[in-house]
């Protein structure tokens, strides 16, 4: 006779209800992600920045060039993402039409503009929207169903046979290539400004900095520009290092962390560690532990990465779980909390670390020998 399914609890007509809301919720986030793709597909962040950074919906239809036919949904688009808050609104023009602003998080996805500190974001975005991103999220139910022995590969991999960040993912779509490549350097490079003002003595008193996995260098020059007597040397792969225009600033080294890491002062893995298994990131800690010299000489491993925290709140905690998934689908990496990034400075031979700030989700870290 087979076992009887043991009763389930029956919520109150309120719970109910609220699960329910709750259920659309959760089921229909995606829409938001599809609408924050299609909010920088359509460019309206860079119409409302050229738009003074206000704007009603009749301006921003022109300026966007939206058929007429489509212009009464373009309200339905920006409340949605004026709800999550990707966008601001209050206040009405003249003629009485709501207005609509830019705020923090809209202004970092606005194009076509030099300035310092500003890397657009709308990469980052493309990327993690992408079909083929979406693809290998779709596949999470059947990858956890397979056994594997070995290295365990990311879902990403499981489903499309190739790897982010190698060659792998150029032979599988050149421009998905492309765009992972520009997405992450800009996710990488935001921030550094926050990192030079907060957490100025970092750099106080070297000579000499590697930045591994440093791309085209904007970290690098950012740090040489604040503190004009480190020498920086940026370390990448070879296909970064070719596109990448040689200066007087930066010295530019191709090679491949595992095997060698230019020899500094202090070795610098800026949002590195976190593409890579816990094996893997000893590997690279014992390289650039290799490079170093002792911390009575000044040598030290800087690390700034997520460090997972519930006490910094539901939103940011929330932020960095959905990190720690996007590396679960895309790499074979993971985030990390204290006691994590504790446990593998230890099994890399180091003897000592101490957080120096934590800045958002994110935390600077100096490792000594």
């Amino acid at each position: 006779m087979a076992a009887q399914a043991p009763a389930i609890e029956v919520p109150t007509d309120a719970e109910l209800l609220q699960a329910q809301a709750d259920l659309w919720r959760h089921t229909l986030y995606y829409l938001t992600s599809m609408g924050l793709r299609c909010a920088v597909k359509l460019g309206i962040p860079t119409a409302m920045h050229n738009l003074g950074g206000v704007t009603s919906l009749p301006d921003l239809a022109a300026a966007l060039s939206i058929p007429a036919s489509k212009q009464p949904f373009l309200g339905r688009l920006m409340r949605a993402l004026v709800t999550s808050g990707v966008f601001a609104a209050g206040g009405k023009d003249d003629s009485g039409a709501e207005l609509f602003r830019l705020n923090p998080l809209s202004r970092v996805l606005v194009d076509d503009v030099v300035a310092d500190e500003h890397h657009s974001q709308t990469s980052f975005v493309l990327a993690g929207t992408s079909p083929h991103y979406m693809e290998a999220a779709l596949g999470m139910a059947d990858w956890f169903k397979k056994d594997v022995t070995g290295p365990v590969p990311s879902v990403f991999e499981d489903v499309h046979s190739a790897s982010l960040f190698d060659e792998t993912t150029a032979a599988l779509d050149p421009e998905l290539d492309a765009l992972v490549t520009e997405g992450l350097e800009a996710h990488d490079n935001l921030g550094i400004g926050t990192i030079m003002r907060e957490c100025h003595d970092l750099f106080k008193g070297l000579e000499s900095l590697t930045d591994c996995c440093g791309g085209d260098g904007k970290t690098a020059r950012a740090i040489t520009k604040a503190h004009p007597h480190v020498k920086c040397t940026v370390l990448d792969l070879p296909k970064v290092i070719q596109k990448t225009p040689s200066d007087c600033v930066v010295n530019y080294v191709a090679g491949d962390l595992f095997h060698t890491v230019p020899k500094a002062q202090a070795v610098m893995l800026k949002l590195v560690l976190h593409h890579w298994s816990d094996d893997d990131c000893v590997k690279i800690l014992t390289q650039c532990k290799n490079a170093i010299p002792s911390r009575e000489e000044g040598g030290k491993v800087i690390v700034i990465d997520i460090v997972v925290e519930p006490s910094l709140g539901p939103v940011m905690f929330e932020a960095q779980t959905l990190m720690d998934l996007l590396m679960l689908v895309f790499t074979r990496g993971r985030q990390r909390s204290e006691n994590d990034w504790r446990e593998l400075f230890m099994k890399a031979g180091f003897t000592d670390y101490k957080i120096i700030k934590k800045l958002g989700a994110r935390g600077v870290i100096e490792v000594y020998k």
